[in-house]
């Protein structure tokens, strides 16, 4: 109701000079009604009872007539219980709203020119999209849209998970799966059964076990068979993940995907440069940071791990490449991550630590949006 706010003070102002309330200035008296049954605006007249020497009803019941006449069109007022209430008409709303459509941005002012990242949806390659990220989906799609109606620069990112460990398992389950005369594509056709087949496969065969871990050493050496085996993977599950992104009409593309692959050679750049800074520690073979006072259960202070004492990366070290890749490649002002609020401590400790460290500078905003 703030277009009402406008009209009405131009028609309080006169009303109060003329009661002997001068001194009033009419927007800032002016507020929303607290029970939308009586009206969308609302003046309480008590704070003028003590100068006219009158009750609040009678004081609203001066006013409102005062008032009414010179309202046609927009609003009526109405006194109820020391109350001055503003109802806006029907025509007037529809008149606004009408304007609002046509114009250009909604009604929006374009007064930000900022370069924005926000980060969202970020499924799984090969395993079914969730009801999480489904919401972070339309969740991040609106934000997108808002920030770029406000004269952002946006920059889409879509962190899908589509390196590491799991994939030795995914890959030899398509290689078995083949084997037996059963093309990629329908292999695929259910991704919440292959991926759990694959994952019984790991769980109970000890032969397979071993081939997925031979995988995984071959995958991240860029064996050129297994990186093929790789990429029908990642190609399969986009083209579901697509149907899902049309279903829904979000403006995520492919071109807007940035998966743990592009990230992962930056991991061992990130340990560098901490340890440069003299900002990791030791504990029990993992390397470490304490960005804060966060404990643990024990009342320990609680260490975001960066690498893991098998020398393999964890999320914070993944999230940290994010952060350096989007200010410094992109020139990212402000980062947005879309994800749910199981991840607010998490989030709260890379962005610590990436201000400790330099990756986030005094010109920098980073944001969790959680849901859940």
């Amino acid at each position: 109701m703030r277009d009402l706010i406008k009209p009405v003070s131009e028609v309080l102002e006169p009303v109060l000079i003329e009661m002997g309330l001068a001194d009033f200035d009419s927007k800032s008296i002016i507020g929303p009604a607290t029970d939308k049954s009586h009206g969308d605006l609302a003046i309480p007249c008590h704070q003028f009872a003590r100068i006219l020497k009158k009750s609040p009803v009678e004081i609203a019941d001066e006013a409102a007539e005062k008032m009414n006449e010179n309202l046609k069109g927009i609003a009526s007022a109405s006194s109820v219980a020391g109350f001055l209430n503003i109802t806006a008409e029907s025509r007037w709303l529809a008149d606004r709203l009408s304007e609002l459509v046509e114009h250009p941005t909604n009604g929006v002012e374009r007064n930000s020119t900022r370069t924005v990242v926000v980060d969202y949806s970020s499924p799984n390659i090969a395993k079914e999209m969730h009801v999480g990220h489904l919401r972070s989906t339309v969740i991040g799609d609106s934000l997108v849209r808002i920030l770029e109606m406000k004269g952002n620069t946006v920059i889409r990112e879509n962190h899908v998970g589509d390196w590491g460990t799991p994939f030795g398992m995914l890959i030899e389950r398509l290689e078995d799966l083949e084997s037996e005369g059963i093309q990629p594509s329908d292999a695929l056709a259910d991704l919440g059964i292959f991926y759990r087949d694959a994952r019984s496969s790991f769980d109970s065969d000890e032969n397979f076990r071993e081939r997925a871990r031979r995988r995984v050493v071959a995958l991240q050496s860029g064996d050129e068979a297994t990186m093929a085996r790789w990429r029908q993977l990642v190609d399969l599950s986009f083209s579901y993940f697509d149907e899902v992104y049309e279903l829904l009409g979000v403006l995520l593309t492919k071109d807007d995907v940035r998966g743990e692959s592009f990230y992962d050679p930056l991991l061992a750049s990130v340990v560098e440069r901490l340890d440069e800074r003299g900002l990791l520690s030791n504990n029990s073979g993992a390397e470490v940071m304490y960005p804060g006072d966060w404990l643990n259960r024990e009342g320990n202070p609680l260490p975001l791990i960066i690498r893991k004492g098998d020398g393999g990366y964890n999320y914070a070290t993944s999230d940290l490449a994010c952060i350096i890749d989007r200010t410094e490649r992109l020139g990212a002002h402000d980062l947005v991550y879309v994800v749910g609020a199981e991840q607010k401590q998490h989030f709260q400790m890379v962005f610590a630590a990436a201000r400790i460290a330099g990756f986030l500078h005094e010109e920098h905003t980073s944001k969790h949006v959680p849901f859940g």
